[in-house]
């Protein structure tokens, strides 16, 4: 087996899991043979002295189809 990895970064206005679980959610739209992921970096936007986006950048491991 052979796998590839491709970084996405996810956004919530509701927490760092929600961003993440985001990330992988859009990317199965597109990717096939999802396994696994890794949240690699945590970020925030703050406005007017709030919190106002979480934003988390994954990294996704998939299989490689072999034909």
């Amino acid at each position: 087996m052979v796998q590839k990895v491709t970084e996405v970064v996810g956004t919530s206005p509701t927490g760092f899991a929600a961003a993440s679980k985001n990330a992988v959610e859009v990317a199965a739209k597109t990717v096939r043979n999802l396994r696994w992921f890794r949240v690699v970096e945590l970020e925030g936007q703050i406005k007017e002295q709030k919190v106002t986006e979480y934003k988390a950048t994954v990294k996704i491991y998939f299989d490689i189809e072999e034909h």
